[in-house]
């Protein structure tokens, strides 16, 4: 067992992990260097653990938490193979959507990046002078950002092959999800009411206003019902094929919101709760007990993650983002370059890439912040108790604290800088509709 510590153990795992670096960007890039053998040994320097004692100790004296829930709260703070602060930190603790984050690894592992989920409309019959004689057919297969934009575009689609009446059914089949309708059926109700525009209710009419102007309004009327078929099935005539967001669109989106209808659904992509623990655990190096999933959102107090396994996962992201020239940052929120959703109000230090978890009694937030005298310096708190509001604004400041005893980063690290267009995706775009019939 190597028991070096500082500097001289860092060059010495260098060496063995044949790891070529200036010395300055070496705390960095031991992140993406892993070794499932490396034994992690405790910072030299002891100014990051004691800023976690005090930040425990203040968590007590603010009367957050009294005495008794000490052992609740859970921090891991990790720079390369040098632990700087941990407490409870290989326990498995309550960690609401910080699931997500096993969720996103496992379905960018299973999918790569660039994937884009396929929804395909079919006909039971020909199509003859613009009506379909017999049924239409929707087979999805899991996109879990069909909204009511991109059910407009894929009307308006119809309407340019001179489709406006189906004289059957509206069959649902294979994986289809609607405006994050999971259930089939009430999904089908939605995608009809899209596509004819007369039918169309006050937030539809909503999301419409908020196309570009001059977008057509579909009109596709179907005089039969709504069926459900259990099976995939596909019918035999082809008529579209529409393609998702890329999963890099889909993780960002769900991180960013934190929304568990999208998390679900990678996750049943994927094969479900208990694929995405045993994957994740595999992918992060940890044991399978410090990853216990019931799903892939984190709602409910079943899913359990230790701080330890949180902040390997984020670690693993980060190598598999690496291995498409991507970065976490194009997969999280991250300050200085997002403004939506769960990041707007916290105040932490630039370039944070970060992952947060709310329940009612749960309070958890992690992921990787840049410093100048440990380089990458990867974190996970999780707290439990009843003042949500006041566990973020501790968070925050516990970040800021140890950014001014680890020293700022003058600039951001191109691991941490996003690659790709961070603004909000773009629905209803037409050329994600592709026309399949031919006449």
């Amino acid at each position: 067992m190597l028991e070096l510590l500082g500097s001289g153990f860092l060059s010495l795992w260098l060496e063995i992990a044949k790891v070529q670096v200036k010395p300055l960007d070496a705390l960095g890039v031991l992140a993406w260097e892993g070794s499932t053998s490396l034994i992690l040994v405790p910072d030299p320097s002891p100014a990051g653990a004691l800023t976690v004692q005090e930040y425990l100790k203040g968590l007590i004296t603010s009367k957050l938490i009294d005495q008794s829930l000490i052992s609740h709260q859970g921090i891991w703070l990790q720079s390369g193979p040098m632990l700087i602060a941990n407490h409870q930190g290989t326990i498995p603790l309550p960690a609401a959507s910080l699931t997500k984050v096993a969720t996103s690894l496992v379905a960018l592992k299973a999918w790569g990046p660039n994937h884009q989920f396929e929804t395909l409309v079919s006909s039971t019959g020909p199509l003859v002078n613009g009506v379909v004689q017999g049924d239409l057919v929707i087979t999805g297969s899991g996109d879990p950002m069909f909204v009511w934009e991109e059910a407009i575009a894929l009307g308006n689609t119809l309407n340019q092959m001179g489709i406006k009446q189906v004289k059957g059914n509206l069959v649902i089949t294979g994986a289809f999800a609607m405006n994050f309708q999971r259930h089939p059926l009430l999904a089908g109700q939605l995608f009809k009411q899209a596509l004819n525009h007369q039918t169309w209710s006050r937030s539809v009419v909503f999301q419409y206003s908020l196309m570009p102007k001059g977008t057509a309004k579909p009109q596709v009327k179907i005089a039969g019902n709504i069926k459900v078929e259990a099976q995939p099935q596909v019918g035999k005539t082809l008529l579209v094929r529409h393609l998702s967001l890329p999963v890099q669109k889909l993780i960002k989106e769900m991180n960013i919101f934190s929304n568990n209808d999208i998390a679900e659904m990678l996750a049943d992509s994927v094969g479900g709760a208990n694929v995405v623990s045993s994957t994740a655990a595999q992918l992060a190096r940890v044991s399978k007990s410090e990853i216990l999933l019931i799903n892939g959102s984190g709602l409910g107090r079943e899913n359990r993650i230790s701080p330890r396994a949180v902040s390997a996962m984020f670690m693993a992201l980060q190598r598999e983002a690496n291995a498409y020239e991507l970065t976490l940052a194009d997969f999280f929120p991250t300050s200085g370059f997002d403004h939506r959703g769960t990041i707007h109000s916290r105040q932490m230090p630039k370039a944070t890439v970060m992952k947060t978890g709310t329940l009612s009694d749960v309070s958890a937030l992690a992921g990787v912040v840049p410093t100048r005298d440990r380089g990458l310096v990867w974190f996970t708190i999780i707290n439990r108790g009843g003042n949500i509001s006041a566990f973020r604004a501790e968070q925050d400041k516990l970040l800021r604290l140890l950014e001014k005893e680890l020293a700022v980063s003058t600039e951001i690290p191109a691991t941490l800088t996003p690659h790709l267009d961070n603004s909000s995706p773009k629905f209803g775009t037409g050329n994600r509709n592709k026309i399949l019939y031919k006449s």
